[in-house]
């Protein structure tokens, strides 16, 4: 990516197109949270909510048009997060 100074130009549409899908995201966690999974129901409001976070981090953030170098920035708290709750998954029966 060449670097003038300006950094990158993003159209007013894909603003407005993950506007809307995050939109349409919180009206599914709403529909959906009407219904009794049971044990999945933490499962499907995270999942939506990763996907909204990813949408925001991706666009708004502008990691989509980051170096590599940035990334792991991103992605090594994120394996960092992924540890500690799987360590608290493991030790929770055990209480």
């Amino acid at each position: 990516m060449a670097d003038n100074g300006l950094g990158h130009i993003v159209p007013k549409k894909t603003y407005l197109s993950i506007f809307l899908a995050l939109i349409f995201l919180t009206v599914v966690t709403v529909w959906i949270a009407q219904f009794d999974f049971g044990v999945l129901n933490i499962v499907i409001a995270m999942f939506i909510a990763s996907i909204k976070a990813g949408l925001v981090a991706m666009f708004f953030m502008h990691l989509k048009y980051e170096d590599p170098l940035t990334w792991v920035y991103v992605l090594f708290p994120l394996f960092l997060l992924a540890l500690l709750i799987g360590g608290v998954f493991l030790d929770a029966p055990f209480r």
